[in-house]
């Protein structure tokens, strides 16, 4: 029997009435589980528990949903009443822990630790000791992190937490000697990490080596925080340590060491639990803040990764990233305008961003509203200044835009800019190359350009089909072919791929084969404007089609190409 048919026996065998409610409640939930719609989980599990109160599956699936959701608070009784069921449960712990952390009930989050309440070596080690922190017991805290230390694979986890610890407990110097490496063991911090190591080196006077070791990991071109934090130090100002401000943000930090380490190792679903709880306990984490939506917008829940970004002030040097987040997750979320409005307000208030311009010219470049989007291309490119290798991209976008305006001076002059910056770059390269075919001129180094693509990108069906087109533009039919033919074998179901090998099939006297593939490429939903070519193919061949376009005839080319 299977477990659903075992549910609906047990439960109709016992009240009938309520018992296929909870059946169809606890269906309902496991269907909103399955696709993170975390609001209308929570809402089914918690009616399928009316029946069933102490089912540990519903009850685990229910915290799940809560903290997905981001509503801890309901999420702790829950967890609670799944405790006391006997059941072990990583998410029960760890909101159970978190709970602890922010009543600041230290002695009783340690004496639970004792009897077993635990998630995982590592977060068990790090949070015993910022709980003895919590205590006051330093001495026994720092002794527990090096515990932690000791363990093979994890050993940065707690010489980097013991260094926050001494931090927040005002010894500067000694967590200096951790986070230079200068204790024994090479710390490779985060961004977060490196920015809490650039404080400790102001309160201790030494704010030239802070923006040496800014600049040395992040470049002299700094978003709008690394900046303001380096102005700040080159002011001569002593820079606050924030990252720890209390012990529960100790707790805090660890659920975002996890998390961060977990971010595309684990399902983006068990990850957000981290996210979540982190900002339970400090609502305030820009990077979890973005770590958090990050992952919502992975899991398809584009209303609550908004809702995230939005945690971020207007203050905050963090903002233009969050609303850049915000802006990503309206579109996906089909919400096209209100990305639009979005990013545009963001060119009022963060106008000398180039990021910002480019995000907006990217979206309306997409939404094929291309002479819009040349406009924020232009005036990104103006703020950029000289341009740098990684720039390439932004003339690449900038080109396209030219081309789809007709505008083929400008827009081969951007993607030649593209190959100075970034001379191997297969999209430019093959772009570039595909459209000279199309416009029947520079046949030669069209050819030239994306056989260099092609050796920089084999598996890419797109980039192959490229190199078949540009084969039989050349009257080169019998090389075409097997360029073509693995072109489909990479991108089977691309109607204009499909389309192509039915050409270059007719090109060489293959014509039932060809029109097989005219046929598979209706399949596949081309445009209606090319669909009504195939179909125009089908019915007269390839040749007649042709000649009424008044294309040249196909024309084999010869011995010497």
């Amino acid at each position: 029997m299977t477990f659903r048919a075992t549910l609906l026996a047990l439960t109709l065998a016992a009240t009938p009435a309520v018992a296929e409610l909870n059946a169809g409640a606890y269906l309902a939930a496991r269907s909103a589980g399955v696709s993170s719609d975390y609001a209308a989980a929570a809402e089914y599990y918690t009616r399928a528990l009316v029946g069933d109160r102490s089912n540990p599956g519903l009850l685990e699936s229910t915290v799940n949903a809560y903290v997905g959701l981001g509503d801890v608070t309901r999420a702790v009784p829950v967890a609670r009443r799944l405790q006391e069921t006997g059941a072990t449960s990583q998410v029960a712990n760890l909101v159970m822990t978190v709970d602890a952390a922010r009543r600041e009930a230290w002695e009783g989050l340690i004496a639970d630790l004792d009897a077993g309440l635990s998630v995982g070596p590592l977060f068990d080690g790090l949070v015993r000791a910022w709980a003895l922190v919590g205590t006051g017991r330093m001495g026994e805290a720092l002794s527990a992190f090096d515990d932690v230390a000791d363990n093979p694979g994890v050993e940065a986890f707690g010489l980097y937490h013991k260094a926050l610890a001494l931090a927040y407990a005002g010894d500067f110097e000694g967590a200096e000697l951790i986070l230079s490496g200068e204790a024994g063991t090479e710390m490779r911090l985060t961004r977060r990490g490196v920015v809490a190591h650039a404080t400790v080196l102001s309160q201790i006077e030494q704010n030239a080596a802070a923006v040496d070791l800014i600049e040395g990991i992040f470049g002299t071109d700094l978003d709008p925080a690394l900046e303001d934090l380096r102005a700040a130090l080159e002011a001569g100002e002593t820079l606050p340590f924030t990252a720890v401000a209390a012990p529960a943000d100790g707790v805090a930090e660890v659920l975002y060491s996890i998390g961060s380490a977990l971010r595309g190792e684990a399902s983006p679903a068990y990850t957000l639990l981290y996210g979540r709880l982190t900002l339970a306990l400090s609502p305030t984490h820009i990077e979890a803040i973005l770590l958090t939506a990050d992952l919502l917008e992975d899991l398809q829940q584009f209303s609550l990764a908004t809702e995230v970004y939005d945690m971020v002030p207007q203050s905050d040097p963090s903002y233009h990233a969050a609303e850049l987040g915000r802006a990503s997750a309206l579109e996906l979320a089909g919400n096209n305008e209100a990305a639009i409005e979005v990013l545009r307000q963001l060119t009022r208030t963060h106008g000398s961003i180039p990021a910002v311009h480019i995000s907006l010219g990217d979206l309306l470049r997409r939404l094929e509203r291309y002479d819009e989007a040349t406009s924020y291309y232009d005036t990104a490119i103006d703020l950029m200044g000289e341009a740098l290798p990684t720039q390439w991209v932004v003339y690449f976008a900038r080109g396209i835009t030219h081309e789809r305006e007709d505008r083929w001076e400008l827009a081969e002059a951007d993607f030649r800019t593209a190959l100075e910056l970034n001379p191997d770059q297969p999209q430019v390269l093959n772009y570039l190359g595909y459209s000279f075919v199309e416009l029947e001129t520079n046949m030669e180094e069209a050819l030239d350009l994306i056989e260099r693509a092609v050796a920089a990108r084999p598996d890419s069906g797109y980039i192959t089909d490229s190199l078949g087109w540009a084969l039989y533009r050349l009257g080169r039919y019998d090389e075409a072919v097997v360029h073509m033919e693995r072109a489909v074998e990479l991108e089977p179901v691309d109607p204009i791929i499909n389309d192509h090998l039915g050409d270059v099939y007719w090109a060489v006297g293959r014509e039932r084969e060809a029109e097989f593939q005219w046929h598979r490429a209706l399949w596949f939903e081309p445009e209606e404007e090319e669909a009504e070519r195939i179909r125009r193919k089908l019915e007269v061949g390839l040749d007649v089609v042709l000649e009424e376009e008044g294309a040249p005839p196909l024309r084999l080319a010869n011995d010497d190409g």
